[in-house]
Parts: C-alpha cells; structure tokens; sequence
C-alpha cells in the first residue's frame, strides 16, 4: 500500500493552521489536535526512516569502492546494523500508522461459562480460569474474582474475573467465544474421549464518560445470596439483581456481604457489559460498511480446541496448532496471542487501505 507522504505534510500543515485560530470550538480543537500529534508522530518516523536509509546507502557505497579487508569488515557490521535499525524503526512507524483502538488498552472483564457437557464442561471452565489467571500474572496483571459459582465437584458454573492492567483487553479481546475440550472426563469408565465446551466473554472495563446509564433506566432487584459463603448467607438481602431495560442486560452480584458493595460491583459489570455491545455493533456496522468481517459478532463459533489426548491445542482464528496443551494450559498463551494480535494489526492495515478508496 502506497503511502501518500506529501499529502500527509500537507494535511499536517492545514491542521497547523486551523489550529492556530483562536475561534476553533474547543471539541474540534480536541479532534484536531489529536490528530495533529498522531500525523507529526508518523512524519517524525517517516524522516527518521528515511535518514537511516540514506546513511545504508553511503555505507553500501563506501563498502564497494574501499578495497581494505579490515575497513570492508567494519562496513559490512555497519550496514548491519542499520539495515537492523530501519527494520526496527519500520515497524515502530507501522505501529504509529494503524494503531489499535483506544480501548484496548483497558482492563476487562473475563466471563468463563460452562457449556455443553454438563460436569466436564464446568470442570473445563476452572482449567480456563487457572489459564488465564496464569498468563495474567506471567504479564503482571492483578487478577480478582468478581463473582462465581460452583458445581458441586468443584467446576466452574459460571465466572466473572476482573484482570487489571496495561492493554489487556487488547491481548484478550479475541479470546471471546466457544472453547472446545477433547478428553477423557474423570467420570468415563471406559476411556472414551468426550467433547465438551466453555463460553469465555471479554468486555473491556468502562469508564464514566463511555457509557451513560439513566437510573430511570434501570430496575434493581435485591435477595438473599444463595450458595457458598460464610454465615451470613441467606440471612440479609444483600444480593443485587440489576436490569438495564432498554437493552435487556442482566448482572447480578451476591459476593459481598453489603448490598451497597454488591450493587457498586454489578453497575461496573453492567457498564461494561453495555460498552462491549457498543463496540461490537461499531464494529459490525463498520464491517458491514467495508463489506469484510472485522466485527465480533460471530460470538457462536469455536476459536479454539484443546485436544488433551494428543496433547495438542488449535485456534481456530489463525489456525495455529501447538503440540503443548500442556504448557498452554499453565499460561503459555504467547504463541497464540501473538498470532492473534498480528492478525488485527493486518487487518488494521486493509481497513486503512479500504477506507483511502
């Protein structure tokens, strides 16, 4: 894809002068100077790039008309050098060109749910909790459980974890959508293998100005908590239901033992739970737009597989296959990740490009 540099300098020289009229509305003056500091960021690079390649090129030069052994040695480990930096500096600069979105630099919300399979996909779901929870801390993100429910044998029913830190929801975001287990439960007696699914959602942490919630809006419910949870269980509503009725979002809360607690809790579950449908339809719309899948809304199809007895792991979404299930499983998720992420970066750049035609 060809970039247009000059216009590029020329749309950053019309910004210049728009911005320094003392009329511009102070929203567009925020629009405009954002996009002021992003473009020069990208020319910076740009001449920087292009200062190097120059630099290689006297060096190439140099290197074919000097005839001494010694000084052709020290060339030949300068125009490596270089030629090392420009690719260095190249894909800083493809960083600056299609950077990912603002939101994935947020922490989330992971909901683990068991799916088909009854006892072994609840099992499946706490293998999926110790995963991520491993990956988060090999990251050195803080991980704390927002509330979870248990099966009698100790799987997960269902699991919020909040996961705080730097771009999580920019290494994670992916990983929304069915994860298929292939394994001999502990229950078979005859050593069959059985398949067996867990749902995991991924909802970016929302902030106060993302998503404005109108308590007229809202419908909330009290009860007594049920289950695992100490003495004070089923003797106080502390429990809080809360329904965001224009979109029929649910979110329930009974971990705590205050019901003001409980209710703190589920309003941030509940934003969160709206911005994510915000983004995903932003998504889709563009998509739409684009004619090209780039959205999430395909939240239905399995992204991966993990096949215990041959010890193999497959995502679907890059179609990567990793013959260590068993790594993978105690965090190893690098490899996958990083496919992943490299896929939006790609797809990033074919947005950039559709949208210019």
């Amino acid at each position: 894809m060809a970039i247009q540099w000059d216009s590029l300098k020329t749309r950053s020289e019309e910004l210049s002068l728009v911005l320094s009229e003392p009329n511009v509305d102070s929203s567009k003056r925020h629009k405009l100077q954002k996009e002021l500091s992003q473009l020069n960021a990208v020319l910076v690079k740009y001449d920087e790039i292009e200062s190097l390649k120059a630099q290689l090129t006297t060096s190439q030069e140099q290197a074919q008309a000097n005839r001494d052994q010694e000084m052709a040695e020290l060339f030949k480990d300068e125009i490596s050098e270089i030629q090392a930096k420009i690719v260095q500096e190249e894909s800083a600069l493809d960083f600056l060109m299609f950077p990912p979105d603002d939101i994935d630099t947020r922490s989330v919300y992971l909901e683990i749910r068991a799916g088909t399979g009854g006892q072994e996909a609840a099992l499946f779901g706490s293998d999926l909790q110790r995963m991520y929870t491993n990956y988060a801390q090999r990251k050195g993100w803080r991980v704390s459980v927002d509330s979870m429910s248990l099966t009698d044998l100790g799987g997960i029913r269902e699991l919020i974890l909040f996961i705080k830190g730097d771009a999580v929801y920019g290494h994670l975001r992916h990983e929304s959508g069915v994860h298929r287990v292939q394994r001999v439960p502990q229950t078979e007696t005859q050593g069959r293998v059985h398949t067996s699914t867990a749902t995991v959602a991924v909802l970016p942490e929302a902030e106060e100005v993302d998503v404005i919630i109108k308590p007229d809006d809202l419908r909330i419910d009290t009860y007594r908590a049920g289950g695992a949870g100490g003495q004070h269980v089923n003797m106080t509503d502390s429990a809080v239901r809360i329904t965001h009725i224009p979109t029929g979002t649910v979110v329930a809360c009974q971990d705590e033992r205050s019901q003001h607690k409980n209710k703190a809790k589920a309003m941030k579950q509940l934003q969160s739970r709206v911005l994510a449908a915000q983004v995903a339809k932003s998504h889709a719309e563009q998509s739409e737009l684009r004619k090209e899948q780039v959205g999430s809304g395909e939240r239905s199809e399995k992204v991966r597989t993990y096949n215990f007895p041959q010890n193999r792991v497959t995502d679907h979404q890059v179609e990567v296959t990793l013959k260590k299930l068993d790594m993978v499983m105690e965090g190893e998720l690098d490899e996958i990740i990083d496919a992943l992420m490299d896929k939006a970066r790609r797809e990033r750049r074919s947005q950039f490009s559709l949208e210019k035609k």
